[in-house]
């Protein structure tokens, strides 16, 4: 798949806004600590539990706030990953799948896009466990969900520099501790589209 980014201007990809927030102290002093890429999406990955794995949901969708937290689901993971990658001067975006929910519908995996060694590269800090098997890998994709197109999954091709409005008005109506992600939708909003045709 050719990765498509929305614009060509990287400032774009290093800049904060709503859900990616990474001027909060708490994230530039972890970004500073953690010190590479490599160990922030491990970080992520593996510090910060997926809500649907710990059984508890936090609600958290902005930077700061799933860090606070210490879980989220894969859009604020997602947005984690981009804040302390920013933070640190890597060029990170947003990048989706829709992907089979198991229950005859679709759900909106979110992930990431890095530019490092002049080139973007999709990582997944969903976070691991039986059958998910995500890695740092900047020249095989190493994902959470490889997609399975005969059951009308796909990959996104864009690469977002902030979430798109409506995906972040969705994320904001969630209700902390409730179960289930009704309120997100199984497909980009409004048909989103990251990238030149």
């Amino acid at each position: 798949m050719i990765l498509r980014p929305e614009t060509d201007d990287l400032a774009a990809y290093l800049a904060a806004d709503e859900a990616i927030d990474h001027q909060h102290p708490e994230l530039r002093r972890l970004a500073a600590g953690l010190a590479t890429p490599e160990a922030a999406f491990h970080h992520v990955r593996d510090r910060v539990a997926h809500s649907a794995d710990a059984g508890a949901y936090s609600g958290a969708f902005r930077a700061s706030e799933v860090l606070a937290a210490g879980n989220a689901i894969c859009h604020g993971k997602s947005h984690l990953l981009a804040a302390l990658l920013r933070a640190q001067g890597v060029p990170t975006g947003l990048c989706y799948q829709r992907l089979a929910d198991g229950e005859g519908g679709f759900a909106l995996h979110a992930l990431n896009a890095v530019h490092l060694r002049g080139r973007w590269s999709r990582l997944d800090a969903r976070g691991n466990r039986e059958g998910v098997d995500a890695r740092y890998d900047l020249d095989r994709e190493r994902l959470a969900w490889p997609v399975r197109p005969e059951l009308g999954e796909r990959d996104h091709p864009g690469i977002f520099a902030a979430p798109p409005a409506p995906l972040l008005r969705a994320l904001a109506r969630a209700v902390p501790g409730r179960a289930g992600y009704g309120h997100l939708p199984a497909e980009l909003p409004g048909g989103a589209a990251a990238g030149p045709a």
